[in-house]
């Protein structure tokens, strides 16, 4: 009749009881937590990966857009800059080039 109210389960005899509900909840929520950060992380990652150019001609670096207005890669103003920023062409020749960009003949006029 020792075990007749337990049937030899509960606190001290191996069962739910005790420190096992509470390893079980914590386990619950690092789990639950995880899942959420999952989530978090693939939204982030989606929505960085699929930014929109913005369109009009006073917007800055805008190039040209695939459909949808996605962009395909970096404007020439943008490649030019980064030459500049590397050190490839001094700021004598980034002015020039960049005035060839901008101006209505583009860099095939005359």
């Amino acid at each position: 009749m020792r075990h007749w109210h337990w049937h030899g389960y509960g606190p001290g005899h191996g069962g739910p009881g005790g420190w096992g509900i509470a390893l079980m909840a914590i386990i619950a929520l690092l789990v639950l937590a995880v899942l959420v950060l999952l989530v978090v992380a693939l939204f982030r990652y989606v929505s960085r990966s699929r930014q929109p150019i913005p369109h009009g001609p006073g917007a800055a670096g805008v190039g040209p857009g695939g459909p949808g207005g996605w962009a395909h890669g970096p404007t020439p103003e943008q490649v030019l800059a980064e030459r500049f920023a590397r050190g490839e062409i001094d700021a004598e020749e980034y002015r020039q080039r960049l005035d060839t960009l901008r101006s209505p003949d583009g860099p095939g006029g005359g």
